[in-house]
């Protein structure tokens, strides 16, 4: 027997079952009621212009305004289900909200203005404009601020292991030593750089008519700047107005915008995946929760789900991103409809983003790393100062000192004393030779100040600008 009642255990979505209250600030931009009300604010601010342009009348009344302000800032879960209501009978959603709102001005001094709502436009006049806000609230409002907290836990871990010498690994093989400071710290400038491109996009509306040329609007109203109004219009909203389009607008800001978000999403999945062989290797641990369970049968295991979680709802929120992009700039001739069914799952999309930025903030928040062994696995591959002692025997004309390099050292186990050893044997000034007698620990370049580069950039809001 079906179940009216959604809840956590009947939900068809995850988004709004399992994991509804980890990603319930999204509902307000992305659930049915909230398409509703932005277009039944698209319409009421619409109306409100041709007023105060005098497009329809002489001088509005500020109490007429001041209503359909009350309108917009009231909207209500029963304004919602009267709007489906009404649908039921119209099989068309923006038309039963211009009946919605016909019913809300009964009795009203808007009364006289019922002929007026929604005048001159088409469906995807208020579609588009309700979209673009949902959409740009939800990623600057909620999604953005989550990125900004991951980049500054990142920020926080660089700078605390920032003098951790650690083995870094090319091809899967021990290369030359870095940082855990450093390479927490590509991470976090990664995400920040990406976070930074995405706050630029500007994302475009449009409000034209059905074919995008006002038709409607001119031969009403011949005398009226409807490219003006319409750029004022949706300016006013926050938006960039798009004035060159056909039935839609042609969604290449959204394509923009989802791309930003891949590419945001693709760094923390790198992420995930980096900080998973981190615990594997143990270089980092994690701290236990009194009371969790990490495996079924094997007591010992503290699994790394927070990053192995994130790592598989990036991959569903890219999978949508990847599919609006290809998707939604393809319109046959002045439209189709085929975008309608597509454009409802935004917020789902962003819903995956958001949890999965959390769940790694979560599982950053539990690792510590292992001081002692981190360190002590640098010690266990002299090897990797042979690129040293080339690189400087190069430097002062030493004839091949690649090849010398590589003759005692490929495949070859070598050890510090074979190092020194080898050294020892150059024709080179003591003060370069005392320069090469160094441990690999000692071997990190300038990874600790690239670090406080990347550390200092974030906590300052701000792009390097290294002169």
């Amino acid at each position: 027997m079906e179940d009216d009642n959604l809840n956590e255990l009947n939900a068809i979505s995850p988004i709004d079952g399992r994991y509804r209250n980890k990603v319930s600030e999204l509902a307000q931009f992305s659930s049915e009621k909230a398409l509703m009300g932005h277009r039944v604010e698209i319409e009421c601010k619409y109306l409100a212009a041709l007023m105060k342009n005098k497009i329809i009348c002489a001088l509005p009344s500020q109490s007429a305004v001041m209503h359909l302000d009350s309108i917009i800032d009231f909207f209500s879960e029963q304004d919602a289900e009267r709007i489906k209501e009404i649908e039921k009978t119209t099989n068309h959603d923006v038309k039963a909200v211009e009946y919605f709102l016909r019913e809300k001005f009964k009795e009203t001094d808007l009364e006289k203005y019922n002929e007026k709502i929604h005048i001159g436009l088409t469906s995807e006049d208020v579609n588009n404009l309700a979209y673009t806000l949902m959409l740009k609230k939800g990623t600057f409002d909620v999604c953005v601020p989550a990125i900004k907290k991951l980049e500054d836990k990142l920020a926080d871990l660089a700078d605390e292991y920032n003098a951790i010498p650690m083995l870094a690994r090319t091809h899967g093989q021990p290369a030359s030593p870095t940082t855990l400071g450093k390479e927490i710290a590509n991470f976090a400038y990664r995400i920040f750089t990406q976070r930074k491109k995405l706050e630029k996009i500007n994302l475009p509306g449009k409000l034209n008519g059905a074919t995008g040329n006002y038709n409607a609007h001119t031969i009403a109203y011949p005398d009226v700047d409807w490219i003006q109004f319409s750029s004022d219009f949706v300016s006013s909203l926050g938006l960039e107005p798009n004035l060159i389009t056909t039935q839609i607008e042609p969604h290449d800001g959204f394509v923009e915008l989802f791309q930003g978000m891949t590419r945001v999403n693709n760094v923390v999945l790198n992420l995930d995946q980096d900080i998973w062989r981190y615990i594997s290797d143990n270089y980092i641990l994690q701290k236990p929760k009194e009371g969790e369970i990490g495996s079924s049968t094997m007591p010992h295991k503290v699994n790394p789900i927070d990053f192995e979680n994130s790592e598989g709802n990036l991959g569903m929120a890219n999978s949508m991103f990847n599919y609006f992009i290809n998707k939604l700039p393809v319109s046959r001739l002045q439209r189709d409809l085929s975008d309608s069914t597509v454009s409802r799952n935004f917020g789902t999309a962003l819903a995956y983003s958001l949890l999965a930025y959390k769940s790694t903030l979560k599982g950053l928040g539990k690792i510590h790393a292992d001081l002692d062994y981190i360190p002590s696995e640098v010690k266990k591959h002299p090897e990797v100062l042979t690129e040293a002692v080339q690189t400087v025997m190069r430097a002062e004309d030493v004839p091949e000192g690649y090849e010398k390099m590589k003759e005692l050292s490929r495949g070859k186990k070598i050890t510090n004393e074979d190092l020194k050893k080898f050294v020892k044997s150059l024709p080179l000034n003591d003060d370069v030779k005392e320069r090469l007698s160094i441990s690999p620990l000692e071997y990190i370049g300038e990874a600790i100040k690239l670090t406080h580069l990347a550390v200092d950039a974030i906590r300052n809001d701000k792009e390097i600008n290294y002169k």
